[in-house]
């Protein structure tokens, strides 16, 4: 599906008449952040949780955020644009804040704008990946802990580059490390390691993102009996670890299959993913009542 309605500022337009401006400030300096949000068959889900991360990370790089910037306000848009697509199962929404355009270093105002594109998905749940990933360490930057580590702001160019390097050499992904030299994410993706059935994950003072669906994954495993644990990762922690495997909001849980040589198990993820489809079935459908939007 091409030629997909953008929203931009509560303009709709179609993709191909969303000509980028010069002076816009994402464009020329990634002045600004975002969130992935998942439609579950049909709907917009978690998007509290994507709603309190934007407008904490706006406000982190002094955006003045709307009042009426508010959940049900970008739950209408959002659902305007999905009609108008009509994707009606699976899809990716990117919700963006950007500072409105005008100066240089030194922006002229801090006023917010938004912009909300969509894109289909293959599938209307979460479905874990067949073929394991291949993962290895991103050493030649690490990320650096500051007040934005857990947010999504516009400057990828990190992830970017470890995301190249694992093309380059054959694999999956890369994984990110901090300053001191602790494992804290990947490069899309926060970071789980299971030890003889317990669950470990890099706190978020280590830097990592304040992933939407870490917090979920965490919040189900203790849920379902499952002792979670935060704690710094190093690399020798990947060789003795039982599972390895990444979270975000768009896959929801994807499984590592080997780092290095190290080879790895995915009873734990597979567990943790029809744990999730069923939490989202049961809140979407809490009497179990056939939805016209599922995929049966």
């Amino acid at each position: 599906m091409t030629n997909l309605p953008v929203n931009i500022n509560g303009r709709i337009l179609q993709e191909d008449q969303n000509g980028i401006h010069t002076s816009n400030r994402s464009y020329l300096y990634g002045d600004g952040v975002f969130e992935t949000i998942r439609v579950f068959k049909g709907k917009v889900i978690n998007f509290e949780n994507h709603f309190h991360r934007l407008k904490e990370g706006s406000l982190a790089i002094y955006i003045d955020f709307p009042e009426n910037f508010t959940v049900p306000f970008f739950l209408e848009k959002i659902e305007e644009i999905l009609m108008k697509s009509k994707l009606i199962e699976g899809a990716r929404v990117r919700l963006s804040i950007d500072r409105v355009a005008g100066g240089t270093y030194t922006p002229e105002g801090n006023e917010a704008s938004y912009t909300i594109d969509v894109h289909p998905l293959k599938t209307a749940n979460y479905e874990l990946n067949t073929k394991g990933l291949e993962v290895d360490v991103f050493t030649d930057i690490r990320k650096q802990k500051s007040k934005l580590s857990n947010y999504k702001t516009k400057n990828g160019l990190l992830y970017i580059l470890a995301a190249i390097q694992a093309k380059q050499k054959g694999l999956q992904d890369m994984l990110i490390t901090n300053g001191d030299m602790e494992i804290i994410e990947s490069s899309n993706s926060n970071l789980f390691i299971v030890s003889n059935g317990v669950l470990y994950t890099p706190g978020l003072e280590y830097g990592c993102l304040a992933g939407t669906m870490r917090m979920q994954i965490i919040n189900l495993a203790l849920a379902n009996g499952v002792k979670v644990y935060e704690s710094p990762i190093l690399p020798q922690n990947l060789l003795s670890a039982d599972e390895v495997f990444l979270t975000n909001a768009i896959s929801g849980v994807v499984w590592v299959s080997g780092y290095r040589t190290k080879r790895y198990f995915n009873n734990t993820s597979r567990r943790l993913i029809a744990l999730l489809n069923d939490y989202w079935e049961d809140v979407l459908n809490p009497e179990g009542e056939n939805d016209l939007l599922s995929n049966d």
